[in-house]
C-alpha cells in the first residue's frame, strides 16, 4: 500500500537575501488531492557576512564560488538539523533550493548554490537539491518551478501572483497549468531603499512620495522581454543588472521618483499580465504582498480580485511548496510542469543526498 503521509521541510533563499525560509510541512494524500499541515516555521535573517557574501556570489572566481557552494552547504545543514532539534522534528525528506547565483537557461545552466552532502550528514536526513538543471536538460528554463504546488494544493484560485525578488504568476489554462515571469519588485525595490539606509520600503512610503517619470516608465516597458509572448520565461540577476538597471540609472531622479516610477511599471505590468490571462481569484504571497502601495498599483490596472492569506502561507508558500516537491521526488512523480517551464515534458526533479 503506497505511503500517503509525510513531514517534509523546505527551504528557500530569495533573490532579494531576505533570510533563509524554512518551513516543516505534514502532506496528506486523499483519493482525489493533497492537503498540508504547518508544523514549524522559521525565517533566518542572514548575518551580515552571509548577507554579503551571497550577494557577490556571482563576481566570485571558479574557485572561490565552490567553496562557498560547500560552505553554504554546512551552514544550511547545520541551521536546519538545529531546527529540526529545537521542533523536535524528524522529516523524511528535506528539499533545499539553495541560493540562485546564476540563471541563464537560454545558455543552458542555472546555478544554485548550497551542497546537499553535508545537509544530509548534518540532519541525518534524505536531501533533495539541484531542482532546475533536469529542466533546463530538457529545453525548459528551470522556472517558475511553484505551479505544480498552485495546481495541486490551490487550484481553487484562478491565478496565484508572488511577489518576491521578481513576480511570477501561476494559472490554469487550457487544463494546463502555464506560468511565467513578470518583472522584477524586491529586488529593485530593496535597492533602492538601502540607499536610503532602510532594508526595505515599507507600505511604499518612499514610492507614495515621489512623481512618476514618464519617460522612464515609457522606456522600461519597452523592454523586449515585455514583447514576448507569456508562457515559459524567466529573469535572473543578470537580466536586471544588465538590462533592466541600465534603463533606471540613465535618469538623474531623486529616489523617491525613481521609486514612484517603479511602482508604477510594476503595476503596469502584472496588472496587465492579469487582464491578459483572464485573472478573477488571485492568491498572494511573498514579501511583496505587505507593501500596500504596491498593492494599490497592481489593482489599479486589473479587475482580478486579490487575497492576502494569513501570514504563514504569504511568507511561506515557496518554502511549503518546495517541500512538496521533494514530497513527489520522494514519490517518483512529477514534480516540475512543462507547461510552465516550456520544456520538452514533464520531469522529476531534485537530486538525492542520502545521509
Amino acid at each position: 500500500m503506497t505511503k500517503n503521509s509525510y513531514l517534509a521541510i523546505g527551504q528557500m533563499s530569495g533573490t532579494s537575501l531576505d533570510g533563509l525560509d524554512l518551513a516543516a510541512v505534514r502532506f496528506k494524500k486523499s483519493e482525489t488531492s493533497w492537503q498540508f499541515q504547518w508544523e514549524a516555521t522559521q525565517t533566518l535573517p542572514y548575518p551580515k557576512q552571509w548577507e554579503d557574501r551571497l550577494r557577490h556570489a556571482p563576481d566570485l572566481p571558479a574557485h572561490a564560488l565552490m567553496e562557498l557552494h560547500a560552505n553554504y552547504g554546512h551552514f544550511l545543514g547545520e541551521a536546519i538539523a538545529h531546527f529540526c532539534h529545537n521542533n523536535n522534528l524528524q522529516p523524511e525528506i528535506i528539499a533545499c533550493h539553495g541560493h540562485t547565483v546564476f540563471h541563464r537557461p537560454e545558455r543552458g545552466y542555472s546555478t544554485q548554490i548550497g551542497d546537499g552532502w553535508p545537509i544530509a550528514y548534518a540532519t541525518r536526513c534524505l536531501t533533495a537539491t539541484d531542482f532546475r538543471t533536469a529542466d533546463i536538460a530538457l529545453g525548459g528554463q528551470g522556472a517558475p518551478l511553484v505551479p505544480i504546488g498552485d495546481e495541486l494544493l490551490f487550484g481553487n484560485y484562478s491565478h496565484c501572483l508572488n511577489l518576491g525578488g521578481f513576480s511570477n504568476i501561476s494559472f490554469q489554462k487550457n487544463n494546463q497549468r502555464m506560468a511565467f515571469d513578470i518583472c522584477p519588485v524586491n529586488l529593485v525595490l530593496n535597492t533602492f531603499a538601502r540607499k536610503q539606509g532602510i532594508p526595505y520600503d515599507k507600505d511604499g512610503a518612499s514610492g507614495r512620495q515621489g512623481t512618476v517619470n514618464s519617460s522612464m516608465l515609457k522606456n522600461l516597458n519597452a523592454l523586449p522581454f515585455y514583447g514576448q509572448k507569456r508562457g515559459a520565461k524567466s529573469l535572473g540577476k543578470e537580466w536586471l543588472d544588465e538590462v533592466f538597471m541600465p534603463v533606471v540609472n540613465q535618469y538623474d531622479l531623486s529616489i523617491p521618483d525613481t521609486m514612484a516610477t517603479l511602482y508604477e511599471h510594476m503595476g503596469m505590468q502584472i496588472g496587465k499580465s492579469l487582464e491578459a490571462t483572464d485573472g478573477k481569484s488571485m492568491l498572494v504571497t511573498g514579501g511583496g504582498a505587505y507593501n500596500s502601495y504596491l498593492l494599490e498599483r497592481i489593482q489599479a490596472y486589473t479587475t482580478a480580485e486579490m487575497e492576502i492569506p494569513e501570514s504563514m502561507l504569504t511568507e511561506y508558500k515557496e518554502a511549503l511548496i518546495f517541500a512538496f516537491m521533494g514530497v513527489l521526488r520522494l514519490r517518483n512523480e512529477i514534480n516540475c510542469l512543462a507547461s510552465a517551464t516550456g520544456a520538452l515534458r514533464n520531469s522529476c526533479c531534485g537530486t538525492l543526498h542520502t545521509p
